[in-house]
């Protein structure tokens, strides 16, 4: 089934989301964020669905982060987008069902954040990880109320003021990453291990997401979207998206 820019399909008791989008590296497109929300949605209201798989289609990325394509450089269309992009990327945690992020590839910016907000990572080990929008002149929006508590507040802080991207041993090091499979077996090993927790008490497993979960989504996020225009309003986040666009390096004014 093609939702959006996603394919959905189940195996007994797990749905799995495949991102489809592969010549762009499964960015964030109208089409994948309507196809991730759909995806969840259905998977969360099916009865029979226990545990959910995303992953990317294609070799080369699970989701190379937002498509800015179009983005627009003015504070209230910030916010807006940051909103909506918001709703996508905390959809997992949402969810009530367990999901499992299945990182075949690149995980950058949102794509990172989308895998994040799973309960868990499994990473292809030629995965990489990285919220690189600093180099945008900008900050993630969901990392940024999130990434702390996985990886601690410096190393966070390392991450998003330095952008650069980490590999998928790095990840699990740091503990992002639950744990690195071979490439090929990624796929294998993820439906694996959704069998192990779909085996297990539904009502139980509901609840161990519920709990761990609690207090998510609250202040934090209001205030991620409100600071977001605050950059969209300064000259670096105009000169790092042109030069991002325009594929040269940005010279910041500072």
């Amino acid at each position: 089934m093609r939702l959006g820019s996603v394919n959905y399909e189940t195996r007994g008791k797990i749905a799995i989301l495949t991102l489809d989008e592969p010549t762009k590296l499964n960015a964030l497109t109208a089409g994948l964020r309507e196809g991730i929300l759909a995806g969840l949605a259905r998977a969360d209201v099916d009865e029979g669905i226990r545990v959910v798989i995303i992953t990317g289609g294609g070799d080369k990325a699970f989701c190379a982060g937002a498509d800015i394509s179009g983005f627009e450089l003015e504070a209230e269309k910030g916010r807006k987008f940051l909103a909506a992009a918001l709703d996508v990327l905390a959809a997992p945690e949402r969810c009530s069902k367990p999901v499992i992020a299945a990182v075949n590839g690149l995980a950058y910016g949102g794509g990172f954040e989308l895998a994040m907000a799973s309960d868990f990572i499994l990473a292809s080990d030629r995965a990489k990880f990285a919220v690189p929008e600093i180099m945008l002149g900008l900050l993630p929006g969901f990392a940024i109320v999130r990434l702390h508590d996985i990886v601690g507040r410096a190393r966070a802080k390392e991450l998003s003021m330095l952008g650069d991207p980490i590999d998928a041993a790095e990840a699990e090091r740091i503990g992002l990453v639950l744990r690195v499979v071979p490439h090929h077996a990624l796929m294998a090993e993820a439906l694996a291990f959704a069998e192990r927790i779909a085996a297990k008490p539904r009502l139980a497993v509901a609840m161990a997401k519920s709990f761990y979960n609690r207090g998510l989504g609250g202040d934090e996020m209001r205030h991620a979207v409100d600071g977001f225009p605050l950059l969209m309003m300064h000259d670096d986040a105009r000169e790092g998206i042109s030069a991002f666009r325009e594929k040269r390096k940005p010279k910041f004014k500072d």
